[in-house]
């Protein structure tokens, strides 16, 4: 069966030459959407034969994937973000698979300030990203957009390479966007006793990634990844109560 690959970017010159390069040798097709480039990201992109390049509007994560989805040709669809990279053993692996119409999951190795991080929760991450194009879409999730699916689920054994953060500080440029997203699930969830969840919450975070998820086998990076991660989830639940505050102060506070 014939593979699209489908890639969203946004100022991307720095991850999707090696994007594009590492499904090259199992796509009959690569098509990437982009919403809004100012850097060489599109001239890079157009420089590669199989590419399609459109440009459109960005809906979200979700809406924009399943719309990349619909424009490609090929019978399955490899949804890959622009900071991932097919292995050279998940290549091999993807050309040896029988593809049957099942959807396909791989293990995600993730690359942090220039180190594979193998523990911390980072691993094995399965990322569900090779699937029927009829029989499957992105559900509409603000943060972490899933996959639905219907048929059966098998998994590869080969790593998916994750090239997520270039620097500490590249990682703390991020936070602010992710965690304003969180806070609104937060609201949506669960929005009592913020400020208790905020310091508990954030604590177990650093004990389970740092701890239970053996985070200090993965050295200095692995305690900055633990610390952050629990940053992150505080700083979620305290938009979270902000938020909250602002809306009682207008009279539009939710039943709690």
């Amino acid at each position: 069966m014939s593979i699209s690959t489908v890639i969203i970017t946004k100022n991307e010159e720095k991850n999707i030459a090696r994007a594009i390069e590492s499904c090259l040798p199992i796509s009959e097709e690569i098509l990437i959407l982009d919403s809004g480039s100012s850097d060489q990201t599109l001239t890079i992109a157009a420089s590669y034969e199989k590419v399609k390049v459109h440009q459109v509007e960005w809906q979200g994560f979700s809406a924009t994937k399943n719309l990349g989805n619909k424009m490609a040709t090929g019978e399955y669809i490899l949804s890959l973000d622009a900071d991932e990279a097919l292995s050279d053993q998940l290549q091999e692996e993807i050309k040896g698979c029988h593809l049957d119409g099942s959807i396909y999951r791989m293990p995600r190795l993730t690359n942090y300030c220039g180190q594979w991080i193998r523990h911390s929760g980072w691993r094995p991450d399965y990322q569900t990203r090779l699937f029927p194009k009829d029989k499957a879409h992105w559900n509409a999730s603000d943060v972490h957009e899933k996959l639905e699916y219907k048929g059966e689920l098998k998994s590869m054994q080969s790593d998916l390479l994750h090239y997520s953060y270039y620097s500490i500080s590249d990682h703390l440029q991020r936070i602010d966007s992710y965690t304003e997203l969180g806070a609104k699930m937060v609201i949506k969830r669960n929005p009592r006793f913020l400020l208790a969840q905020a310091i508990l919450r954030s604590k177990f975070k650093f004990l389970r990634m740092y701890i239970l998820k053996l985070g200090f086998l993965d050295g200095f990076y692995g305690f900055v990844i633990a610390v952050i991660g629990a940053y992150v989830v505080f700083i979620k639940y305290i938009k979270a109560a902000s938020h909250l505050r602002q809306q009682r102060k207008l009279g539009n506070s939710p039943h709690t």
